[in-house]
């Protein structure tokens, strides 16, 4: 089986629990902390292609999305998406599973047992 991938955020509680369940289900596993790591062009629209979601679910509409004054209707597509979150990386959805050809958004963390 393929490695597993998760995009981390550990101030982040799904973040976490999803690592919880990474852990609990006896599997190997990086981390990528992409806080601390910015995720380059390559690796962004890869997980685009992989998760089953819109670009847009991607990125976090919270309070740092409304303080910068941006409009989601801007950020629907894959290359808006990338070039958001190149910019702000903290608006990334998090946790991201990725295995093999396959990732999802782990919120809830259970999303994460699709993996596995």
């Amino acid at each position: 089986m393929s490695r597993i991938v998760l995009y981390h955020n550990p101030a982040c509680s799904k973040s976490r629990g999803a690592k919880e369940m990474l852990e609990g289900g006896d599997v190997d596993f990086d981390i990528v902390e992409y806080l601390k790591a910015p995720l380059g062009e390559a690796d962004l629209r890869r997980i685009l292609e992989l998760i089953d979601d819109p670009p847009a679910e991607l990125v976090r509409k919270d309070a740092s999305f409304r303080e910068l004054g941006l409009s989601a209707g801007d950020y629907t597509t894959a290359d808006a998406v990338v070039a958001l979150l190149r910019e702000h990386p903290k608006l990334m959805q998090r946790p991201v599973v990725v295995r093999g050809e396959r990732a999802v958004i782990a919120r809830p963390s259970e999303k994460v047992e699709a993996l596995l």
